[in-house]
């Protein structure tokens, strides 16, 4: 039986921390940042944990994660 494979786009924006949540970086905070408050651009920052309607999915990206 041959490996399954790991999406590669999930595999760079997710990390499974080992409690086993998944990591992630916010949204929103690539580009066009002139418009946008230094508060929202502020409260974007680090990292939050994978919201659970979508753990299933993501875990299903990512079989040996």
């Amino acid at each position: 039986m041959p490996k399954m494979k790991t999406k590669s786009g999930a595999k760079k924006r997710f990390k499974v921390r080992s409690g086993g949540t998944i990591k992630r970086a916010s949204a929103f905070k690539r580009h066009i940042l002139t418009k946008k408050t230094t508060k929202s651009k502020r409260q974007l920052r680090g990292v939050t944990a994978v919201v659970a309607a979508d753990v299933k999915s993501v875990r299903a990206m990512m079989p040996y994660a």
